[in-house]
């Protein structure tokens, strides 16, 4: 995602680092990740006691040649003994509130499905999960932000039936203007 988006110079993320500050709360009250898993077989012992995967079989002629399969196998599906998972891409969001309609939502911070698996529905599916959750929670609105230069994105997003907002514009305080900012007394 670093790379489409030519902010490499930003990432510092690390296994470690994901794991500390993303798995430790409960679904739907902090972070949240739904992982898209892909196989030829079907899935078995699928379980969570927060939320209950949604599984889905997708044509055998959507499946596509994964040059770095091996690289993104999953380890979680292997231990029920199916060596040919491997995860196709993710979206990870939080809550947020909408203080006009007096509602949470979600924020959708990272939608990413990988190259080899676009334009078969998988990115549809993973944002329509999260709509999905936003209703059975009574919640008011799904947002999320995208690249004015990402034309293909923002055509996907409008024929799901998203509004792209032009008059809004994202603000961002990161590195020494945070660290500035967090350091001034006011």
């Amino acid at each position: 995602m670093a790379v489409f988006q030519n902010d490499t110079h930003l990432f510092t993320a690390t296994e470690s680092s994901i794991a500390s500050t993303l798995f430790n709360s409960p679904p739907f009250q902090s972070f949240t990740v739904f992982i898209l898993e892909v196989s030829s077989n079907p899935f078995k012992n699928i379980h969570s006691p927060a939320f209950l995967p949604i599984e889905r079989t997708v044509p055998v002629d959507l499946v596509a040649a994964d040059p770095e399969a091996e690289t993104f196998k999953s380890s979680v599906a292997n231990e029920d003994g199916d060596d040919n998972v491997t995860v196709a891409g993710f979206v990870l969001f939080v809550p947020s509130y909408t203080t006009f309609a007096g509602k949470p939502g979600f924020h959708v911070e990272d939608l990413l499905v990988r190259e080899c698996y676009r334009r078969k529905g998988f990115g549809k599916m993973l944002l329509s999960a999260v709509a999905e959750q936003a209703v059975k929670m009574g919640f008011k609105r799904v947002e999320w932000s995208v690249l004015e230069w990402n034309v293909n994105a923002i055509k996907f997003y409008e024929e799901m039936g998203a509004r792209v907002l032009t008059e809004w514009r994202v603000c961002r305080l990161t590195g020494d203007a945070l660290e500035a900012y967090g350091d001034a007394n006011y």
